[in-house]
């Protein structure tokens, strides 16, 4: 059986289609707006079973998330007073921002300049970190945005679920 698994796997791999960049469409200059993919078509139970596979042996692999222009969830990264700031790409730099700033832990900062727009750039800061008594953990985090010489800065609160792989922004 196993055998059979390891052949049939690169013909399973052939409809799976990984996406070369992120595209956030036509919209992705308008500032405040949340930057979220359209729901496409996918290519039925065949294709889903297959993208599983192929997520789980990427994951395996050691491929990091936000690879291959794999979707970011900015607004389960970013507070709303910075999303109104930035357009969809910068949204996308700034969660990728925050994301590796909690990968480092407390004292971590991850900057990013826009690549989309001059004299916008921003940082996230992890500036704390607790545990709770379920076994997760959140840390605080300061994101500052600079949008022509105007300086925005959010303190949010991200917390990550026992067993879960990433933070996201507490309710």
């Amino acid at each position: 059986m196993y055998r059979f698994l390891l052949a049939a796997a690169p013909l399973l791999l052939i409809s799976v289609q990984i996406p070369t960049q992120a595209s956030a469409g036509p919209n992705d200059n308008q500032v405040g707006r949340k930057c979220e993919p359209k729901k496409k078509k996918t290519g039925g139970m065949f294709g889903s079973i297959a993208g599983s596979i192929a997520g789980q042996a990427l994951g395996r692999a050691g491929v990091p998330s936000g690879v291959a222009g794999v979707y970011i969830p900015v607004g389960s990264l970013l507070s709303d007073a910075i999303i109104s700031k930035l357009n969809c790409k910068e949204q996308v730099q700034a969660a990728t921002a925050t994301t590796e700033a909690t990968r480092g832990g407390v004292g971590t900062t991850s900057t990013w300049t826009s690549e989309s727009r001059e004299n916008v750039q921003g940082s996230s800061t992890v500036v704390a970190q607790n545990n709770r008594s379920d076994g997760g953990s959140c840390m605080q985090v300061n994101d500052v945005v600079i949008v022509n010489g105007e300086e925005t800065t959010v303190s949010k609160t991200m917390c990550r679920a026992p067993g879960a792989s990433g933070y996201t922004l507490a309710a």
